[in-house]
């Protein structure tokens, strides 16, 4: 009979409390993002994020690499957006370099819980690269882009390594000059509509050595843009010099951007 008492006071404890709770006794728990979406910049591919896909993948992240034309800002977002709808949860969306101004269009995206700007431009409403590098800090190294050829835009090769990747291993950062993507001019002066970065949390890792994006430059849009700042002693390349730095600012914006 004890047993049968303790049974029914049980259920009539478990019954009141789906009543006050609406049908759930407990609140649901938070859940951590899961999908990463990564978005390489100008005069490269998204090959370039095999040792950051590892490590995420390791850890349990499901990553997805972009693959942009980077000929046009439109059809650049147009394949980040398709990559985004096809996570199966909410998003962390990276950028790198001009990758950065592809994320700040498509992370206005309901699905993207943060966006993360790895040495990359973050342009506000109606800004664009070429707006952006228009009048760079004095001092500033000037990158060795060469004049246009059909509207398209390459590095001097003899040059890249020093610009582009200066703390890549020597042969590596010599195919990287040799298997140059062509960056389109057209992707250059195309304008953000609405930043991602003014409705979504972010987080900017700044590289001190880059011969690109000036770092100067780099802290100006990241205090613009309100985001959680790291700054490291890199190249342009830093997501092959020191993937793990790049990990790690990926996976605290997992963490930071909670949703339920």
């Amino acid at each position: 009979m004890t047993i049968v008492r303790n049974l029914l006071a049980f259920a009539v404890m478990a019954a009141a409390a789906s009543e006050v709770g609406g049908g759930a006794a407990y609140a649901q728990p938070a859940t951590q993002v899961k999908n990463v979406v990564l978005v390489h910049g100008g005069f490269v591919d998204g090959s370039g994020w095999r040792r950051v896909y590892d490590i995420l993948h390791a850890a349990g992240y499901s990553v997805t690499i972009v693959q942009n034309s980077t000929l046009t800002l439109a059809g650049d977002v147009a394949v980040t957006r398709s990559a985004i709808a096809a996570a199966d949860g909410p998003v962390i969306l990276v950028g790198h370099s001009y990758g950065g101004v592809v994320v700040t269009e498509a992370g206005t995206d309901p699905k993207v819980a943060g966006v993360v700007y790895i040495a990359a431009f973050a342009p506000d409403s109606g800004e664009s690269v070429s707006s952006l590098i228009a009048n760079p800090p004095p001092g500033s190294p000037v990158p060795p882009i060469l004049s246009p050829q059909d509207g398209l835009l390459f590095l001097d090769q003899s040059k890249f390594a020093e610009s582009f990747a200066g703390d890549v291993d020597p042969d590596e950062a010599g195919f990287m000059a040799a298997s140059q993507v062509p960056w389109g001019v057209e992707a250059l002066s195309g304008t953000v509509t609405t930043p991602a970065w003014g409705g979504k949390p972010t987080w900017y890792l700044v590289t001190t050595e880059d011969k690109m994006i000036p770092p100067q430059a780099q802290r100006m849009m990241a205090e613009r843009a309100g985001s959680t700042v790291v700054e490291i002693a890199a190249s342009h390349s830093v997501y092959l010099s020191q993937p793990a730095a790049v990990a790690a600012i990926i996976e605290q914006a997992a963490e930071g951007a909670i949703v339920n």
